[in-house]
């Protein structure tokens, strides 16, 4: 048996799963390494990370670099006699830091490598209509998402599953693959696969013009788009009514398939429902946030709101 010594680096909610499963498996975290706490809100409160909150209220060495080749942190780290180190939605290492340890430096990533290498690969699995994906833990090299392959897991998904719900089901199945994958280390036990050098699906960062609805689109495209962005950063749209155009954000929907020979984009209410048109179909939409209002589902807008005969999204 191993005796390891952990430095555990990770930043959101979905590495703090992770690190709560090594410590309720009694490994030693000899340092948890995480991101500097960043101004947020109106008063410009300094924000601490998901990782350091946990990290604190379990008394764990806290380490948080702005430059990972820093001498200073390089010297810290060192310090901590780290003989495995674990990344989970970190930032990328530089060398001298994932070469440190002796046992090697892995990493959690949430897709079935090597498909979905990249920043967001639970987004980039809904909006390609995927119907599983899964986890993997793999040893970091000089590539991004590249290194030998260690545990995998597999996870169906749901055909109405939105990223909020996939993304707690990965954060929950890749703790316990990472606990695994320490278990095995520390037997001396790893067999590793390397991986195929190529690439067909990446999973590139999602940006503002990413998360823009195209109405032309296929209604399934475009039902994928919105429950791959749903809730964060969410699908959005403009809105034309009444000659004003207004942002909004498009949260949970429901396809219908039905022929009709309206224009995509034209919005179609009732009392209680809108819907949009799309090719061979209708997008109806159950929950949404218009710029400077609150989210809120569609029965209430329409309570206090007025959908003119031709008003679209665009």
């Amino acid at each position: 048996m191993k005796d390891l010594r952990i430095v555990f680096m990770g930043t959101p909610e979905f590495a703090v799963a992770t690190l709560d499963a090594l410590v309720k498996a009694k490994f030693n975290v000899v340092g948890v390494i995480t991101a500097p706490d960043k101004p947020a809100g109106r008063g410009r409160k300094l924000n601490e990370s998901a990782v350091k909150k946990y990290a604190l209220e379990h008394n764990l060495t806290i380490l948080q670099p702005t430059n990972l080749k820093d001498q200073e942190f390089i010297a810290e780290l060192k310090k901590l006699q780290a003989n495995l180190q674990i990344v989970v939605a970190f930032r990328m290492l530089p060398k001298i830091v994932w070469q440190m340890p002796e046992f090697g430096t892995f990493n959690l990533h949430a897709s079935l490598l090597p498909n979905y290498r990249g920043a967001a690969p639970i987004n980039w699995a809904l909006i390609n209509g995927e119907t599983k994906t899964g986890v993997t833990t793999f040893f970091i090299d000089e590539k991004i998402d590249t290194g030998n392959i260690i545990l995998q897991e597999e996870v169906a998904i749901g055909k109405d599953e939105i990223l909020g719900d996939l993304y707690t089901k990965l954060m929950t199945v890749g703790s316990n693959l990472v606990v695994k994958t320490v278990k095995q280390l520390e037997k001396g036990a790893v067999k590793t696969i390397k991986q195929p050098e190529i690439e067909e699906k990446p999973a590139p960062k999602i940006f503002t013009e990413t998360c823009h609805i195209n109405w032309n689109d296929t209604l399934t495209n475009i039902y994928n788009l919105i429950r791959g962005l749903n809730p964060y950063p969410a699908a959005w749209t403009t809105l034309i009514n009444n000659n004003e155009e207004i942002k909004v954000k498009i949260f949970d929907v429901s396809p219908i398939i039905e022929e009709h020979n309206l224009e995509s984009g034209l919005i179609v209410t009732t009392k209680s429902e809108i819907k949009v048109a799309v090719p061979n179909g209708f997008i109806k939409i159950e929950s949404l946030q218009l710029a400077g209002k609150k989210r809120m589902d569609s029965k209430n807008l329409l309570n206090g709101y007025t959908f003119q005969a031709n008003s679209k999204m665009i």
